[in-house]
């Protein structure tokens, strides 16, 4: 897979030029990231576009002296793949990111290693780092659960919530479920519970690999489904099982630990906008101060590093100079934290999109204040009204930078 994100505004096609070729850039004040998969499930045009295409896209970029470039790929042949990443870098001038994970062994080690060799040529490259496995909850809310594949479980999983928990407490219909499960020769997909874990209250992301559903049945005796099936109908189905997926191949996140303290790295990765009914990456910022800062018994990492990655790194990551530090003539952005009360709140389910649609949110306690360019915004997780913020169009200069001094 390879996704391209441009934050430039694409000119249209012109009549007599080929589509594909037409790379101009007129302001980098969009994003252009089309989808994997299309509606006509066509490949994304990024997968199997002409790498000297995605050069080209690049070398536009650099006519207007703005805009950064972020890429998200499998890395499956990493040198080669990198060596896009550089060669777009070197035509557009331009800051550019992909995302850094564990995937599959060690690879993420050689990308480290590649970056930071890309940045001692000049150059402007970050990894972006997760700072925790990112992965999918599955739920009788979700998206996906693991008896979504189940003929006995799809009788039913038209209803709504209540019905479907009223009818699963039923010892008959828990027995004829199951029963299907163990007429299949060996779990598939998101019915292997060895890597599936009970989220909890307050939501555990780095659980033992003792603690999976698996271990824990086999523990007490049990099937790995059925008790499963007996943990998502806690909280009148509300309940909800954590998969982790990347960043977590080794049952920890020490591989997290090492890309996050890297020279070249930025956290990031948060998939706010997407896959809304089973992912839920909106505690990210809290997760990093809690766990690696305060909370995680081995390995932590120090609190004011943490802060300077979540802002002013992030800031200079993407052109924003103006921002990301407490210093005379900087934007106010300022987050004021209970540190010892920070903490995530357990994911909700709302059905508050068109059509009834549904997504995860995510709270958090422990933010005291937050404000915006001097205003406050939020007071305590609540909204206090005023949004001052504004579209930002292109990179910021430093203050004082803008009026010619240095």
């Amino acid at each position: 897979m390879r996704k391209l994100v441009v934050a430039g505004h694409l000119d249209r096609p012109r009549a007599g030029l080929q589509p594909q070729r037409q790379v101009g850039v007129e302001s980098a004040n969009a994003v252009v990231g089309p989808n994997l998969i299309r509606p006509r499930r066509e490949p994304s045009p990024t997968l199997t576009v002409a790498l000297d295409e995605l050069v080209d896209i690049a070398r536009s970029i650099s006519a207007t002296g703005q805009g950064v470039l972020k890429l998200v790929s499998d890395f499956v042949d990493v040198d080669a793949e990198f060596e896009l990443c550089r060669q777009m870098a070197l035509a557009s001038g331009r800051p550019l990111s992909f995302t850094l994970a564990q995937v599959r062994g060690h690879t993420w080690r050689r990308q480290l290693a590649l970056l930071s060799e890309a940045n001692d040529e000049g150059r402007i490259m970050r990894g972006q780092v997760a700072p925790r496995a990112a992965g999918l909850l599955l739920g009788l809310q979700c998206t996906l659960n693991p008896f979504m594949g189940n003929a006995v479980y799809r009788e039913i999983a038209g209803l709504p919530l209540h019905e479907r928990v009223a009818i699963m407490r039923d010892p008959a219909f828990k027995a004829k479920l199951l029963e299907a499960v163990a007429a299949t020769d060996r779990p598939r997909g998101l019915e292997d519970m060895t890597v599936v874990y009970e989220l909890g209250d307050p939501p555990n992301y780095e659980p033992d690999p003792s603690h999976s559903i698996a271990r824990r049945a086999e523990a007490i005796h049990r099937a790995p489904l059925e008790l499963a099936y007996d943990l998502m109908l806690e909280g009148d189905g509300r309940a909800f099982l954590y998969l982790p997926l990347l960043n977590y191949n080794d049952g920890n996140l020490d591989s997290t630990r090492e890309m996050l303290v890297h020279p070249r790295t930025v956290v990031g990765l948060s998939d706010g906008g997407a896959h809304v009914g089973t992912i839920c990456d909106a505690s990210f910022p809290t997760t990093a101060l809690s766990h690696w800062g305060r909370d995680r018994p081995t390995g932590r990492i120090d609190v004011p590093f943490l802060v300077h990655r979540q802002t002013h790194a992030t800031a200079l990551a993407v052109g924003l100079l103006d921002r990301g530090v407490l210093a005379p003539g900087y934007r106010a952005d300022i987050n004021v934290i209970d540190l010892p009360a920070l903490r995530n709140r357990p994911p909700t389910m709302h059905y508050d999109l068109p059509a009834g649609g549904k997504r995860l949110l995510q709270g958090a306690d422990g933010y005291v204040a937050t404000m915006v360019a001097g205003t406050i915004t939020y007071e305590h997780g609540e909204a206090a009204g005023p949004l001052p913020g504004r579209l930002i169009r292109g990179p910021q200069p430093a203050p004082g930078a803008a009026n010619g001094v240095t």
